[in-house]
């Protein structure tokens, strides 16, 4: 069933063959996914750090190639460890490349200021959030195809759908607070969306999902729900998984280097929350030698920094499996990679560390506080005099809308296309006095 021809379809079939095209259909996806604007844009939005803060860190462009490196290497790797179930899966190393580029090409401007920012004014409308907002980008918004996005493989799009429910499905309604008299006031933590699709891409969905039977369909959709938080998918393709743990590592590894570099964490609070714990978890190799690496990341010595980078990045790749879950009779969702419980235990550790040594350091939260409350003036303002402010064919979009929904969701997309040097801009056009510069086109 991996193989089969309807995994490979497109929505928009014709003009799709091309003479002396001998690509297969993921080396296909991959380039359009490489030559789209909202790629491109990666390069101007704000991964871990603040864009302008240095000229050093990843953005999320070269986060997205970093982890496509390393989803093509753990694809590598169960090739060889697992040659005759790699097989049978028809797992593809341009597919997993494809998917770790485009993973993150829905993300707004300002990170997770900017999804907050943008959930909150569409919360009444159908919410927003970044994976979401890359199912759409794909499968409607960008312009190879009248009304088709880019027209993916089915299977690509299967791959990049980590959250396979609506956001509306998802939303724990008892978590709602009244809004507060000033935007300034909007609290990030009441605010976070839950992660999944919009419910105007319903069509867009069932089509990818067409070929799974009916059971599977309803079961890969099932989520757990919890008490004082949105409720979360518990299923994904095993292309999917793959792109998740490789993103994974580059998120808690590569941004890791970042944060030595620019002096924002310390060797003891490393060593503290990593390397003591690290240690009792008995990892083969990784908890005997991470003394000699954690001297390596912290040694002034650049090449032994890259050096241990890479050997834990390696560490990770080669720890991983696929396993069957005994669930679906698709073998592409029941089928997912996964780390050993103490590698998973161990990257969280990494995850952890970032997050609360980096991402909530007080001088990047006060960054993304200001990019949130740049994204909601924005909004605001758009959504006052559409017509007036808006880019033309942008006023086409929300004119031609035919609910109040659909025209929110017009100024959504058009906001979270920007990158945060163009936002900043804008709202300087919009809001300061003195500024008067021309600002360049844009249509998301």
């Amino acid at each position: 069933m991996p193989h089969s021809i309807e995994w490979t379809e497109r929505r928009l079939t014709r003009l799709e063959k091309r003479d002396g095209d001998h690509r297969n259909a993921y080396q296909r996806d991959k380039a359009r996914i490489m030559h789209s604007a909202a790629f491109r844009r990666l390069q101007a939005k704000t991964q871990v750090l603040g864009i302008g803060i240095s000229d050093f860190y990843r953005t999320r462009l070269t986060h997205s190639l970093e982890a496509a490196q390393i989803g093509t290497g753990i694809a590598a790797q169960l090739a060889q460890k697992q040659p005759e179930l790699s097989v049978k899966l028809g797992i593809d190393e341009h597919l997993i490349e494809s998917l770790c580029l485009a993973h993150d090409i829905g993300h707004p401007p300002f990170g997770h200021g900017g999804e907050i920012a943008l959930h909150y004014m569409m919360h009444e409308h159908g919410g927003f959030e970044g994976n979401g907002q890359t199912f759409r980008i794909l499968t409607k918004l960008e312009t190879y195809s009248p009304s088709d996005g880019m027209n993916l493989a089915r299977r690509s799009l299967l791959g990049l759908i980590k959250y396979p429910n609506y956001i509306d499905v998802l939303t724990n309604h008892s978590m709602k607070t009244d809004k507060p008299r000033s935007h300034r006031l909007v609290k990030s933590k009441q605010w976070h969306p839950p992660k999944g699709l919009y419910s105007c891409d319903q069509k867009a969905f069932n089509w990818v999902i067409a070929p799974l039977s009916e059971q599977d369909q309803k079961r890969f959709g099932e989520f757990l729900i919890g008490d004082n938080q949105h409720s979360k998918t518990r299923y994904k393709s095993i292309d999917c998984s793959i792109m998740e743990l490789a993103d994974d590592i580059a998120y808690a590894i590569h941004d890791l280097e970042d944060a030595i570099v620019m002096s924002m964490v310390t060797r003891n609070s490393f060593e503290a929350e990593i390397v003591v714990p690290l240690k009792t978890l008995e990892i083969p190799w990784l908890s005997s030698e991470i003394d000699i690496l954690t001297d390596h990341l912290f040694s002034d010595a650049a090449y032994e920094r890259k050096n241990a980078i890479g050997a834990l990045v390696n560490c990770f790749i080669t720890a991983i499996s696929i396993q069957k879950q005994d669930l679906f009779e698709s073998d592409l969702i029941d089928f997912n990679a996964c780390f050993a419980k103490n590698y998973q235990i161990a990257l969280g550790l990494f995850k952890s560390f970032v997050f609360n040594y980096v991402i909530r350091k007080p001088e990047l939260q006060l960054l993304e506080y200001k990019g949130q409350q740049i994204v909601m003036s924005l909004f605001e303002a758009f959504s006052s005099e559409p017509e007036r402010l808006l880019p033309t064919n942008t006023a086409k979009r929300w004119v031609e809308a035919d609910s109040d929904n659909s025209k929110h969701r017009v100024l959504a997309d058009y906001i979270s296309g920007m990158t945060d040097e163009y936002a900043t801009r804008l709202y300087n056009h919009l809001f300061l006095p003195k500024s008067n510069a021309v600002l360049d086109s844009l249509t998301p």
